[in-house]
């Protein structure tokens, strides 16, 4: 396994995370993604362990806390061992303090997730959306209480927009507190909009990415294309609402790449596009999850390898749009083009 900075922080990260999510499996949207009890979810840690996977991401809204629990119990006498990123700020209840990023919300989340989680500290906790309804003052000088308090290790955030990181950072800077590393984030063959503005920024400031749903929301498993439906048993029937929409000819379109890559190098469709993300730039961990020993063996055959620049190049024409205003014109006009910033 390789591993890599996050961000310009000296924390180092494995190439692919784990991500928890199919930890627990509680209400219609997390049952959907999985159920692993303690024991399941402990043998997917041993893999993963095995494989030199340490990073496992979770959050507290996935299955309502409980798979920040499972969590917990699958690394039970192994904290050393791993390095557990979890995120909040989504509503948890119908109080007025049950969500967002206040003061007395973030201090009162991570004592409950040091709970959940059984640890005394959080190696990476990250704000799972932006509040704005809270001051970003407020919310990066909570950050710095907790990292002065032992609580947490880093900090970063997930979905946020890109003016809000850089405010974000301003403060840090002016106060002396510690700097935003890691931004967990949705990009796949699928979704490329991180590179419109994000990822131009997180090179500039030094924040990693994390990857979220790397396979498209799991329309990128070679199970969907031209002439085949949505499966029977795919959690796309139940979850589809919530995930990021493509258009069905551009999905054709990267799966027709996909396979057409994959029959030439041996590797599965997933295998494929998650190596193509790990060479893209400022990703620090890609974040892979499994409902069982399978998946979870199949993705970590995306590591150990290198797609040529032949098969990148048709992976990239493949997936490429037209990026919106203010994009566009740098990609249309040539005055514009000529003034365009480089390849980040």
């Amino acid at each position: 396994m390789e591993y890599r900075q996050l961000g310009s922080s000296g924390l180092r990260v494995p190439a692919l995370s784990f991500g928890a999510g199919t930890f627990g499996g509680k209400g219609p949207l997390f049952s959907a993604w999985g159920t692993s009890d303690a024991t399941e979810a402990r043998r997917l840690v041993d893999i993963c362990l095995d494989a030199g996977i340490t990073l496992f991401d979770t959050a507290d809204v996935y299955s309502d806390g409980a798979s920040e629990q499972v969590l917990g119990e699958a690394i039970k006498g192994r904290r050393d061992a791993v390095l557990i990123s979890t995120k909040t700020g989504l509503p948890m209840g119908d109080g007025p303090q049950d969500w967002g990023a206040s003061r007395a919300r973030l201090i009162g989340a991570v004592e409950a997730a040091l709970r959940r989680l059984g640890t005394d500290r959080i190696d990476l906790l990250q704000l799972h959306a932006f509040d704005a309804s809270t001051p970003t003052e407020e919310v990066m000088g909570t950050l710095d209480r907790l990292i002065a308090d032992g609580k947490v290790r880093y900090a970063g955030v997930s979905n946020y927009p890109g003016w809000q990181i850089m405010k974000a950072q301003s403060l840090a800077d002016r106060h002396g507190w510690p700097r935003l590393v890691a931004h967990q984030v949705y990009y796949s063959l699928i979704g490329r909009a991180y590179e419109w503005d994000l990822m131009p920024l997180a090179a500039d400031q030094g924040v990693g990415a994390l990857v979220w749903s790397p396979l498209g929301w799991g329309r990128l498993t070679g199970k969907i294309g031209r002439g085949r439906p949505i499966p029977a048993g795919s959690r796309l029937h139940e979850t589809a609402q919530f995930a990021p929409p493509v258009e069905d000819e551009h999905l054709y379109r990267v799966v027709d790449a996909l396979e057409a890559v994959a029959a030439e190098t041996g590797k599965t469709v997933p295998q494929v596009a998650i190596n193509w993300l790990l060479r893209r730039p400022t990703v620090s961990s890609v974040i892979i999850g499994a409902r069982d020993e399978a998946q979870l063996r199949d993705n970590l055959g995306a590591v150990g390898w290198t797609l040529t620049p032949e098969h990148v190049a048709a992976l990239d024409a493949a997936s490429d749009v037209l990026p919106p205003y203010p994009h566009t014109p740098y990609r249309q006009q040539e005055g514009f083009a000529r003034l365009a910033p480089p390849m980040v």
